[in-house]
């Protein structure tokens, strides 16, 4: 017979489960894991990867080279136009972008009573939005003394002098926001030879409504000579002097440094405004499409000139010096003293 302790202690070995049969483990505990289940997002995903590639294998591959070769072209025009070149490369960029800008303008005159016309489309839409006040501001301008020729003198000087200051001076002191001004001044003298040949459009000063020429004197006649060999009378719209205002305004009151050049930046697209409106050379209208524009190659300078990164700032360490110790000491320690 056995004894009451060694049943006990039997008893107790079979509630603690010693010696009872280890459980064989199953075939998912034994071998690997089983996948995971297939969500929807996984099978999407994997739709997308085999149409993908059955593209791929549907296209010529004629069609996969030229394809390949355009995306390579648009991706080195974009990191050239991202990049600021030396100064002899980007002056004759621009020169000669410009110099072909005013060649086109020149080329692509139009027929004057097509001109004309679209002169009195202007007119009677700036009627109809009571902005027909083009006269008005030039008798005003002629009323003060000195005014007018100021005005002249700053049409003919400041739409090329004070925006190549500006390429020049964010060349050398901001090249990291220099080829996306520069891309926007491009894109934007693009846009308006397109808008030249599309709705070619004579100046008040030449649509017999009353606007005097006052540009043209004894010295400068924009109707004669060498002059009007390279310059279009009938490209009033878009006006280019709002809309080269417009991106130098706004890059002077975004990059200096100084509150005078920016406000000065702020004041300079009215400024511009009201001299091509006095001396009889655009209208209304035209500045409103130069400024959209304007706007228009921002969006696109965007999207074609990479971003440069933003550096991150420097942390500064958590340990400041005691005067009163010789060991260092965390912010906090020091601030929990100080008080």
């Amino acid at each position: 017979m056995l004894d009451v302790r060694q049943l006990d202690r039997r008893h107790a070995r079979r509630r603690c489960g010693v010696g009872a049969r280890r459980q064989r483990p199953s075939t998912h505990e034994a071998g690997t894991r089983a996948p995971p289940p297939r969500t929807a997002a996984t099978s999407g995903a994997l739709m997308h990867v085999a149409t993908r590639a059955h593209q791929s294998r549907s296209v010529p591959p004629r069609q996969r080279e030229v394809d390949h070769g355009a995306w390579t072209a648009a991706a080195h025009l974009r990191g050239w136009l991202s990049t600021r070149h030396s100064l002899p490369i980007e002056l004759a960029l621009i020169l000669g972008v410009y110099a072909v800008y005013e060649g086109t303008r020149g080329l692509v005159a139009g027929d004057q009573r097509v001109a004309l016309h679209h002169a009195q489309d202007v007119i009677s839409l700036e009627r109809s939005l009571h902005l027909f006040v083009e006269g008005p501001v030039q008798h005003a301008a002629l009323a003060i003394p000195g005014v007018i020729g100021t005005l002249d003198f700053a049409y003919l000087t400041l739409h090329l002098s004070v925006t190549g200051g500006l390429l020049l001076w964010l060349h050398r002191r901001r090249p990291t926001a220099y080829p996306f001004v520069r891309t926007t001044l491009l894109l934007a003298s693009a846009l308006a030879v397109v808008g030249y040949v599309v709705f070619p459009t004579a100046p008040p000063r030449l649509s017999d409504i009353g606007i005097l020429d006052a540009v043209s004197g004894r010295h400068i006649d924009l109707n004669a000579g060498l002059v009007s060999s390279l310059y279009n009378p009938n490209a009033a719209v878009p006006s280019m002097h709002v809309g080269y205002a417009l991106i130098v305004g706004a890059s002077l009151a975004r990059y200096t440094p100084h509150l005078i050049t920016r406000l000065a930046g702020l004041a300079y697209p009215p400024v511009v405004l009201l001299v091509i409106v006095a001396t009889g050379n655009h209208f209304f209208v035209d500045a409103a499409a130069g400024a959209a524009v304007a706007g228009v190659a921002f969006l696109a300078a965007r999207l074609l000139v990479r971003p440069w990164p933003t550096p991150r700032p420097q942390q500064l360490p958590s340990t400041v010096w005691s005067a009163t110790s010789t060991q260092n000491m965390t912010a906090r320690a020091a601030a929990q003293r100080d008080a």
